[in-house]
């Protein structure tokens, strides 16, 4: 069969014409005609349109990354006076991420000069009111738009295209002559190439002769990990705050230069809804001020107007909160922008027929995304001066706030108990643009000693509000909000939480932090966004050995360093005392001279000066107290082969971020398995796999578990995360000795027990369906006459829980007492017997337990004493569960020490025939 033309469909025209073996075709009609994008424009011939320069009309492809960087230059090539194209990164797969300016050529040729302004602007510190105000009586507003953020949600990059376009093109348009006169457009109009790449790809590999609009159609439906995440599989919409992806670093720090007045992130949503545009829904941030509220009204009115006029559906504040500081809506609004989100009903390809029937085309969503960025473009113009006097109070309010505060004036990192970590979270914070001090010398605040090389962070600064959302242990959801979904659950409903309730970075950390209410005494210097942590080695010239006190991530990259230089290390179970009274916590590590090449020396201070980690040369093995270096309790570390499952049916974001942990963080390299492989695979050039979240009983099943629980006798070490390990404790699986637990059910009040069993006879008996007749006397009789007797804890959007650790087991090594885990979702398990394992670590009682967030108290109460982490062994090898993820959006850091000795000190205790 020959076909003269198979892609792309021209959805922009009439008709399609195909010519198969030259015999004719009936045409298939397009769903759409052609149209204008805006009605009644008049464009320039000068600005080169989309066909010109891509061969196809704007809509009629979904334009990969190649083409949109190719459209952009070409624009740039055209009209140099008016927009300027600036590269702010790469994607972990080496794809050039940019963004655009466009404006008028006086403020074109001088952006740094505008750049400089508007950072006077946003430090009253040293910008006066007066400046101010001269500064706001010359600047323009600005507006940024950022664009896929998901690679599959596909629209708005062409959208930004036509954006673009329209701007410099238009003739004749006072709409356009008024945004010129007045604003600042930027264009971000890929943030993530690589998702989108992986669906475009998909999309052109299946399409067939015609796209098909059926929701059940293969270019419809995606293959794992689909395009929404970038390389590592992140959702990079929630890395804002963690910041662990270069697209997201370059994107805020390019932000952070500009200060944009008004940031939109553009979105696409499931098929069958119409066009999202703020105000948000409920609950909203309480760091965030009235007038970026109130502002966004106005941008959602002025969108509105146009949706009226184009005859577009839209809907505002039913869903899409404003609560947690790290989407791309949301953390703008931390240095004082007015930031939404917009999402558009998906075509997900060509066209999609929705629920009603009704046939949605990509050119139709491509329009209704342009026309959005058009209408916000004209109301930045429209309210110049408000928005730019808005974003000098904003920074004003947040010092003020700050100076106000008698509690939590200075937020204290003292950085002893973990370097490593303080320091990243300081660093984190610098990243964020916020002002990080380090003090030169020891000094005291709120009645406490801190040392020389703590760090500080006041909160009265332009940053203070983002320092109170992000360091702050809990923020709460506004109470009648909260009383709705207490209402909604007693009904049966879902609750109308969008997301994460809790954040606090020192509490993902695990780092120690201090509040005061004054200001901080010390003579000091400003930490330098991404200034190294430098490590030392004490004694270089150790006779005997070098230790490495185990406890922080500097340690645990001081051993896959090593063990990669080929170094033999040896690690204690066990807390020491060396001879000269230096304690070294259980865990540390061990590198004998003898055992060690000749340049042991250098070696170590190489690697020690590389990743942080403080090292201390004894001459002597002596110990006083604890496992000498000979002993049973000190074992050597070994260079595990670490596999991860891939593919379905893995949670992509869970095996993304796993893999980005153990890859980038611990700096150890994992190789991906496809999960059906695992059913019957030969895994002995293995010691370590890990199972991300995820319901595994259709890919292994019976005789995948058989293959795994084989492989883990013979020394093989299992790692299972969250749903991974609820599939593990299935009774025909059985690789951990566990259960899950239904939600409990307390006896009802009055209840007669063997009444109750009676009752169940007589059902159970009776073969017309019939059940004894009872009277329901009140609403509350009802509710409770119609619930479940088998069902799960209620599902939990998100919080911080605290989790205690057995500080006897070797697989606890160098973990604090406490530390705190994420908790999401309804699992809960029963603790482990002693006869098949250990509860390592488990929640804290019902007091202690919720460490900040909103949960519900009936899974308060049940979670309390349940493991966190199992402990199985198993032959040679063993099992290890942890009932939540560890590895959750790369942002639980004070977990890392913890799953490093799942990995690594698991493998060395693990005892294969070597």
């Amino acid at each position: 069969m020959k076909i003269q033309k198979l892609l792309p469909v021209l959805s922009l025209v009439s008709a399609i014409n195909f010519a198969v073996d030259a015999a004719p075709v009936t045409p298939l009609t397009s769903p759409v005609t052609t149209f204008a994008m805006w009605p009644g424009a008049q464009y320039a011939s000068n600005i080169p349109t989309v066909k010109q320069v891509l061969g196809y009309d704007l809509g009629e492809r979904i334009t990969n990354d190649d083409d949109m960087l190719r459209y952009f230059d070409a624009l740039a090539k055209a009209a140099p006076d008016r927009i300027k194209i600036f590269n702010y990164g790469q994607s972990w797969e080496g794809r050039q991420l940019i963004y655009a300016v466009i404006g008028k050529p006086a403020t074109i040729a001088h952006l740094d000069q505008y750049a400089a302004e508007m950072q006077a602007l946003a430090d009253p510190r040293k910008t006066s009111e007066k400046q101010a105000q001269a500064l706001i009586d010359k600047l323009p507003s600005s507006v940024w738009l950022e664009h896929s953020v998901h690679g599959n949600e596909i629209s708005s990059t062409d959208a930004a295209m036509m954006t673009a376009y329209h701007l410099l093109a238009s003739q004749n348009d006072a709409v356009i002559d008024k945004i010129f006169a007045n604003t600042l457009v930027f264009i971000d109009p890929l943030q993530n190439p690589d998702g989108r790449n992986r669906f475009v790809n998909y999309y052109y590999q299946t399409v067939g002769m015609v796209p098909s609009s059926d929701r059940l159609s293969v270019e419809h439906n995606e293959p794992w990990p689909q395009g929404r995440s970038n390389h590592y599989l992140f959702d990079m919409n929630r890395d804002w705050l963690a910041i662990t992806q270069p697209e997201t670093a370059g994107r805020m720090k390019a932000m952070l230069h500009y200060h944009p007045n008004i940031v939109i992130d553009l979105h696409e949503m499931e098929g069958d809804s119409s066009y999202f545009f703020v105000p948000a829904a409920n609950p909203f941030n309480p760091h965030m001020s009235k007038a970026q509220i109130a502002n966004n009204t106005l941008v959602g009115k002025n969108n509105a107007k146009y949706f009226d006029r184009f005859g577009f559906d839209y809907f505002t504040h039913e869903v899409f909160d404003a609560f947690y500081p790290g989407y791309g809506d949301s953390w703008p609004t931390f240095f004082g922008a007015s930031a939404a989100t917009y999402e558009v009903a998906s075509a997900r390809g060509d066209w999609f027929r929705t629920a009603t029937g009704k046939t949605i085309t990509f050119p139709q969503t491509v329009q209704k995304h342009f026309v959005a960025s058009i209408s916000t473009a004209e109301m930045a113009a429209d309210n110049r001066k408000k928005l730019l006097t808005d974003f000098y109070q904003y920074q004003q309010h947040a010092i003020e706030a700050g100076k106000d505060d008698s509690k939590e004036r200075t937020f204290i990192i003292p950085g002893v108990r973990d370097a490593a970590g303080s320091h990243k979270l300081a660093n984190l914070m610098a990243r964020h643009g916020v002002e990080v001090k380090q003090a030169d010398k020891p000094f005291s605040a709120c009645g406490k000693d801190y040392p020389a090389g703590a760090y500080f962070i006041d909160t009265a600064q332009p940053r203070g509000r983002f320092v109170k959302t992000t360091f702050t242990k809990q923020v709460d959801m506004d109470q009648d909000f909260l009383k709705e979904q207490e209402r909604r659950r007693a009904r049966k409903l879902n609750d109308e939480i969008y997301d994460v309730t809790a954040w606090s970075l020192p509490l993902m950390f695990n780092i120690d932090t201090d509040a005061c209410g004054k200001t901080v005494d010390v003579a000091s210097h400003q930490l330098t966004v991404d200034a190294p942590l430098v490590g030392k080695v004490t004694h270089a010239d150790a006779k005997v050995a070098y230790l490495v006190p185990w406890g922080d991530m500097a340690a645990g990259r001081f051993l896959t360093a090593a063990l990669q230089a080929g170094l033999t290390i040896k690690s204690a179970d066990k807390a020491f005392v060396t001879g000269d009274n230096t304690h070294y916590p259980a865990g540390s590590l061990i590198v004998e001279v003898k055992a060690n090449p000749d340049n042991v020396a250098d070696l170590v201070s190489k690697i020690a000066h590389d990743t942080g980690a403080q090292v201390t040369g004894v001459d002597s093995s002596w110990v006083s107290e604890g496992p000498s270096f000979g002993s049973e309790n000190t074992v050597t570390m070994t260079a595990p082969n670490v596999a991860i499952a891939w593919d379905e049916p893995v949670s992509s974001l869970s095996a993304g971020s796993a893999r980005f942990v153990v890859e980038q963080e611990f700096h150890w390299p994992v190789t991906a398995i496809r999960s059906d492989k695992l059913a019957s695979a030969n895994l002995s050039h293995y010691q370590v796999l890990i199972l991300p979240s995820g319901d595994y009983t259709a890919a292994l099943g019976k005789n995948g578990a058989a293959n795994l629980k084989a492989w883990v006798a013979q020394g093989g070490v299992l790692i299972t995360l969250a749903d991974a390990t609820r599939f593990a404790t299935q009774p025909d699986i059985s690789l951990l000795d566990v259960k899950q637990e239904l939600a409990y059910q307390a006896p009802k009040e009055g209840e007669d027990k063997a009444a109750s069993e009676a009752e169940a006879k007589d059902d159970k008996d009776n073969q017309d369906n019939r059940v004894p007749g009872q009277l329901i006397k009140s609403k509350a009789e009802l509710i409770t006459s119609i619930e479940n007797d088998k069902e799960t804890p209620d599902n939990v959007a998100g919080v911080l829980a605290n989790v205690e650790v057995d500080q006897e087991h070797w697989l606890t090594a160098g973990v604090n007492p406490q530390v705190v885990s994420m908790v999401t979702g309804h699992d809960i398990y029963t603790p482990i017997k002693l006869a098949s394992g250990k509860n390592v670590a488990w929640f804290a009682d019902e007091k202690h337990l919720l460490a900040s967030g909103y949960l519900w108290q009936e899974n308060l109460k049940q979670l309390a004493y349940k493991p966190f982490l199992i402990y199985q062994p198993t032959g040679k090898g063993m099992v290890i569960g942890y009932t939540e993820d560890p590895t959750s959006r790369a942002y639980l850091d004070g977990l890392n020490v913890m799953l490093m000795n799942t990995i690594f000190r698991a493998a060395a205790h693990a005892t294969p025939l070597r």
